[in-house]
């Protein structure tokens, strides 16, 4: 009858000591630990953050850190922290939220355009992507990589076309350069090649012209009549004489791209500066800016007509006044400089 008691009692233990190791460990693992009621919270880990830095993160998201640190630690994931955006979602338990943070790195969508230069591309992607905008930097004018491929430092940003990009936030520079690489190569297929041949341009200078289109307008109806008179000068021999380029080269010689020029000078035109189409034959050695795809198409397929001169219209705001001759190229002049005068546009 004792021996029967002892073996009860002891039998009673052992459920009571298994049913709370159970219940440890379901808390522990299974239990759900998460504090927020919205869809969805994310996570970025970068190169640098240790369980510490983890831990904070998660302070406002988790109903208990200790119990994901206890878990972590069990499953060997404390020093194994994997760079990258997570996505958390209400009720999950530890053992759920270290699998994610484990494994399911989440992608961002990556958005730019018309950037002025490289310089302003890497600002733009340092704000969405993990890498600092030195990193960028050095990746993106990297000279090996550059020649490689055909660029240059003065048209290395004709490499990147604007559009919305997939990527995982710890994306290495090099490797988001590769992406832009065989984005750029898809849209130059053959047939956007051919007629880039039949216009007497190569890529990059179609992206250039595409660049001054872009700048003179970002009407899209306007923009294939725009590309077709710069083409028709190219042709004859004459200076694009764009005052986009007069700009570029204004901010470029004084390394102060933030200035607001609404109106080039006379004196501007005398600059001597490689961006200076006044003062050179052809295109610019690169870029003014990122143009829009719209801008790019245009001169792969633009207008067919005699045009040579053009002008702001006074009375269609955001559109031209276009001329065959210069007779009636400065008649439109005269009357686009009597109306910026009246606006008392002076720079």
């Amino acid at each position: 009858m004792y021996k029967r008691k002892l073996l009860v009692i002891f039998s009673i233990i052992g459920v009571l000591i298994g049913t709370y190791f159970i219940s440890s460990f379901y808390q522990i693992f299974f239990l759900s630990n998460t504090s927020f009621s919205n869809e969805a919270s994310y996570v970025f880990i970068d190169r640098d953050d240790t369980i510490d830095s983890l831990e904070i993160q998660l302070l406002p998201l988790l109903k208990s850190v200790d119990r994901f640190l206890l878990a972590a630690e069990k499953k060997g994931y404390t020093t194994r922290l994997r760079p990258g955006k997570y996505k958390l979602v209400p009720d999950m338990g530890n053992n759920d939220l270290i699998n994610v943070l484990r494994s399911q790195r989440q992608t961002v969508s990556v958005v730019f355009n018309n950037q002025e230069r490289l310089e302003d591309l890497t600002i733009r992607l340092a704000d969405q992507l993990e890498p600092e905008t030195s990193d960028f930097l050095n990746a993106f004018y990297d000279i090996e990589f550059l020649k490689a491929n055909g660029f240059t430092t003065e048209n290395a940003l004709s490499m990147y076309l604007p559009n919305s990009y997939n990527a995982f936030w710890d994306t290495t520079p090099e490797n988001f350069r590769e992406l832009m690489l065989k984005s750029y190569r898809r849209f130059w297929n053959n047939d956007r090649i051919e007629k880039a041949k039949k216009i007497g341009l190569t890529p990059n200078e179609v992206y250039i012209l595409a660049s001054i289109v872009h700048k003179e307008s970002v009407k899209k109806d306007e923009q294939p009549k725009i590309a077709g008179l710069y083409l028709n000068r190219l042709r004859k021999g004459m200076k694009l004489q764009a005052d986009p380029t007069v700009i570029f080269a204004l901010k470029r010689a004084s390394d102060n791209f933030k200035q607001q020029i609404k109106r080039v000078l006379y004196k501007d035109l005398r600059l001597n500066s490689p961006y200076n189409t006044y003062k050179i034959n052809g295109l610019t050695p690169g870029p003014i800016a990122m143009p829009d795809l719209s801008a790019i198409e245009a001169v792969l397929n633009p207008d067919k007509h005699d045009y040579l001169y053009f002008v702001v219209s006074p009375s269609n705001p955001g559109y031209h006044l276009f001329a065959k001759n210069l007779a009636q190229h400065n008649k439109n002049k005269k009357e686009y400089v009597s109306w910026i005068n009246k606006l008392k546009i002076y720079r």
